[in-house]
């Protein structure tokens, strides 16, 4: 045989064996599909890296990771209606009832054993997931709402210690607000409010009143649910201690509270990094929301990993869930402060507790209000923050408006059923 042909042959021949074996290892692989959003870079970072863990750990599950940052839950959905969702996800508990009610997660009590230790999350955050008796999703991590006070500002007028109730909290706002050129317009708020109901749910609560009634309805127009909500709009438009960010010009409350344009805001963990890295000039300090009528009262949001009914390896994704929620992933996903961990030893191991900025957001979740109210919630949310702003900037009373508000969004309920 010509040496260059035998040549050729041997080579192809090589090539054929590598692609063969190639395509037997990639067989031996089996890839589980995650879809989540960002919040920052160094949130995919982190992530990133405690995939690469398991996988290290699991070297037959390979994760394909995606980002869905636009429209996440609508492009969840659809893909769930189209049998082309991901085999583990992100749900926020403000979205869970409509998808454990509609059947479209995988129940995870029949993967769940006893060295899991379900016992270890915090018991409210888990709740969240639960539907007739059965748990969908883990909650991964959580945040909740805390005041965020300027401790030179305090200083200045001689306050030494934050506001213990909400009547201390608006003498504060009185003596913080600043109109320098006694013009009328305010160059300095004491306060800082969101008028959206994922803000204020616990507001409604403070007095008796209810967001919902037991048929879904929405209830909130009632004498008890205002009492908390006239406590904001007074602020705002008797006492003129209250500013919305829009009202000069910031994005949220914590952009307020850097720019010196406002004292105290009620915001999340979420605004500790950011106000340390785009104003670390700025002394602040956190403390519990006081609380409303003798009430403690704040908000909570958490989310879960749930996994696809339709996933082809339930297994392997019951191995990236029981990983990223166990105590090893937990930690590592939780160990530089992006997250608040839902799990109560990791929270004790990694000093949440012990942290003076963080112990408020750790003490808030045992009596915070979760976000999250039934299948219903998000068409009450979108009626609620339309009227509740017209009553704030003064178009029409509070009352007229949250009627308004009910009576549109159970019309809307009614007709979807």
């Amino acid at each position: 045989m010509n040496k260059n042909i035998y040549r050729f042959l041997l080579s192809l021949l090589v090539i054929i064996t590598l692609s063969t074996c190639k395509s037997r290892t990639v067989e031996n692989f089996t890839t589980v599909t995650l879809s989540g959003w960002q919040s920052n870079p160094n949130e995919q970072q982190l992530l990133d890296r405690v995939l690469k863990k398991f996988e290290a750990e699991n070297p037959n599950i390979k994760v394909k990771y995606e980002v869905i940052n636009e429209q996440y839950m609508d492009v969840i959905k659809t893909r769930l209606i189209g049998d082309a969702a991901p085999d583990v996800f992100y749900l926020d508990s403000f979205e869970a009832p409509l998808l454990m009610k509609y059947e479209v997660l995988e129940p995870l009590d029949s993967y769940i054993t006893a060295k899991f230790d379900l016992d270890d999350f915090e018991p409210s955050l888990l709740k969240a997931f639960r539907y007739n008796g059965k748990i969908y999703g883990l909650p991964k991590d959580f945040a909740t709402l805390a005041l965020f006070y300027n401790k030179k500002a305090f200083a200045e007028v001689g306050l030494s210690q934050p506001p213990q109730t909400w009547e201390e909290l608006r003498d504060y706002s009185q003596k913080l607000t600043i109109d320098k050129n006694r013009d009328g317009r305010i160059d300095r708020y004491g306060f800082c409010i969101i008028p959206e109901l994922s803000r204020q749910y616990f507001m409604i609560k403070a007095f008796g009143g209810q967001l919902i009634d037991r048929n879904g309805y929405a209830a909130f127009a009632t004498p008890d649910s205002l009492k908390g909500l006239e406590l904001l709009i007074n602020q705002y438009r008797k006492e003129r201690t209250a500013a919305q960010p829009t009202d000069v010009g910031a994005d949220s409350c914590s952009e307020m509270l850097g720019q010196g344009k406002t004292v105290m805001a009620i915001e999340g963990s979420w605004a500790i990094p950011f106000l340390k890295e785009t104003f670390p000039k700025v002394e602040f300090a956190i403390a519990e929301v006081p609380p409303v009528n003798e009430k403690e009262g704040t908000m909570a949001y958490t989310v879960a990993y749930v996994m696809n009914k339709q996933a082809q390896h339930k297994e392997a994704a019951w191995k990236l869930i029981a990983y990223l929620t166990g105590k090893q992933g937990m930690k590592a996903w939780a160990s530089q402060g992006l997250a608040i961990p839902t799990r109560k030893s990791v929270l004790n191991e990694l000093n949440y507790s012990e942290n003076s900025l963080y112990t408020p957001f750790v003490e808030g979740a045992k009596y915070a209000t979760i976000w999250q109210s039934g299948e219903n919630l998000p068409t009450i949310l979108t009626h609620f923050n339309n009227q509740f702003i017209s009553a704030l900037i003064g178009e029409q009373s509070l009352q007229d408006a949250m009627l308004k508000a009910q009576n549109t969004a159970n019309r809307e309920i009614l007709a979807a059923k």
